[in-house]
């Protein structure tokens, strides 16, 4: 089958990294993909091989104005990007019609479960006579899922996380353990960094607001990382004793890392991230004192100058790991939403 996979980029990698991980999976599962992206330029390091057709999957430019492409078997509408309208008009007059999906953002909160798989039919525009289904990834078996492509736990349990970071040049001195930090601008750097040196520790540092403003101190080594493709950050993920990630991707692939990790959700102006932070904290039965951490990082409280719930975080990590892992996958939970399989 076809699938035609819509992203525009807002102002970050997240929307462009699920949509792409989306995309690899159904070629690897022997569907075909095309991306329509309106900015696919963090591809060049996300995933560097030929610009048009990277691991199978057909790269298009966002179509502006319309262009010689017929819609394919499905069609899924990343995060609301609204799809234009003469393609609409083509998956109108397509027959059959094709499966139109809005693939929503990961929530943790209730209204997720509640509104997975609900159908909006098209009454109007070009559209019209075209049902769309809203698909919620998710943490419970009555959402979504996850993106989990075949067989990752068992590459994970199989990985030599010593030999990759000495390999790259990244190996810890004895004694110190290994924190990646991946995050948005945040003003609570310098007390997260009072907070791991109390224990010898080297910190990673992804690209980002917060890479240059990381600097040594006693019982803190650090070592400022380029852009790495999506296999060598998780398995960054893999190799870390605490990792530090933002957004929607990257949090997903923590947890599958099975390590203990700290969220730094998108800031929303109306401080609805609060809400949506408490809802995962919740839903994922985080320890107590862990919470504390995260809460300080996002801003909600002061951020513990000791980080004490991390032996009961390191402890829930592969708990929860396998309580996601007992559901199916996304892709699989969608292939059967839509009656359809590899």
């Amino acid at each position: 089958m076809l699938w035609d996979l819509f992203c525009r980029v807002i102002d970050n990698h997240g929307d462009l990294g699920v949509c792409w991980r989306l995309a690899r999976d159904l070629v690897a599962r022997g569907e075909q993909a095309r991306l329509w992206v309106d900015d696919a330029s963090a591809l060049a390091w996300m995933a560097p091989e030929r610009p048009d057709r990277r691991h199978g999957v057909d790269i298009r430019p966002w179509p502006e104005s319309p262009v010689e492409a017929a819609p394919g078997d499905v069609v899924i509408e990343a995060f609301g990007c609204e799809l234009p309208a003469f393609f609409i008009a083509r998956m109108a007059a397509r027959r059959p019609a094709p499966h139109w999906i809005n693939l929503e953002y990961l929530s943790a909160e209730d209204y997720v479960e509640r509104s997975h798989g609900l159908a909006s039919p098209q009454f109007h525009g070009p559209g019209a006579g075209l049902t769309k289904h809203f698909f919620y990834p998710g943490f419970t078996p009555r959402t979504g899922g996850l993106l989990r492509e075949p067989r990752l736990l068992d590459r994970i349990a199989n990985f030599d996380s010593h030999a990759w970071l000495a390999t790259r040049g990244w190996a810890p001195e004895e004694g110190e353990r290994v924190v990646s930090l991946f995050a948005y601008a945040n003003e609570r750097l310098p007390a997260l960094l009072a907070a791991l040196a109390e224990q010898p520790t080297l910190v990673l540092a992804c690209p980002g607001p917060l890479q240059p403003l990381i600097t040594a101190r006693p019982g803190l080594r650090s070592l400022a990382l380029p852009h790495l493709p999506q296999d060598d950050y998780d398995r960054l993920l893999w190799a870390c004793d605490l990792n530090f990630v933002r957004g929607e991707d990257s949090f997903v692939r923590a947890q599958w890392a099975g390590k203990p990790f700290v969220w730094h959700i998108y800031p929303q102006h109306d401080d609805a991230h609060h809400a949506k932070l408490e809802a995962f904290m919740d839903r994922a039965g985080l320890p107590q004192a862990w919470r504390g951490v995260w809460r300080g990082w996002n801003g909600l409280t002061a951020l513990p100058g000791r980080l004490e719930g991390l032996p009961a975080a390191a402890e829930h990590a592969p708990q929860w790991r396998a309580q996601l892992a007992a559901q199916p996958d996304l892709l699989t939970q969608l292939q059967g939403f839509l009656g359809v399989s590899s």
